[in-house]
């Protein structure tokens, strides 16, 4: 099995704690992060599943909070059957603002044809990381607008 890494940052006029509580509202996912929905609890051991898709077309993604520091981190571990792998949201001070960083380390599922389609999914998927951040760090702003 190979593992990949991917992330994605970006800055907004929002203090740590709003662009964390915004971020760990997980019914507001979909406001941000294009073509996923997501559900679940707050804090270490909470349960979270994000649905990422168009119409009926797509997966769940299941996972498990592994790290919970409101105002700086979030951390999980994928558990499903088709994503594998840990993630972070990282929010740091910056200027008047902060910045929030997204990682993930995931298992490539179907050996050299999962590393093969990387080459293609690696690059949309930073690129949707990169788009939802920035949506997110807009949607969390004191005034809707990014620095």
């Amino acid at each position: 099995m190979s593992r990949v890494a991917v992330h994605a940052e970006a800055a907004s006029d929002a203090s740590p704690d709003r662009l964390f509580a915004v971020l760990t509202d997980w019914p507001r996912h979909a406001e941000w992060m294009p073509f996923t929905r997501a559900e679940g609890g707050h804090g270490v051991g909470a349960g979270l599943d994000a649905w990422t898709g168009v119409g009926p077309v797509g997966f769940t993604d299941t996972m498990v909070i592994t790290e919970w520091r409101p105002g700086s981190r979030v951390a999980v571990r994928h558990t499903g059957d088709l994503v594998r792998g840990e993630a972070f949201f990282k929010i740091v001070p910056d200027g008047r603002g902060s910045r929030i960083v997204w990682a993930e380390c995931v298992d490539l599922p179907l050996g050299v044809l999962g590393r093969i389609g990387w080459l293609a999914v690696g690059p949309l998927m930073r690129a949707f990381m990169g788009i939802g951040l920035r949506r997110l760090a807009r949607l969390a702003g004191p005034v809707g607008g990014m620095r």
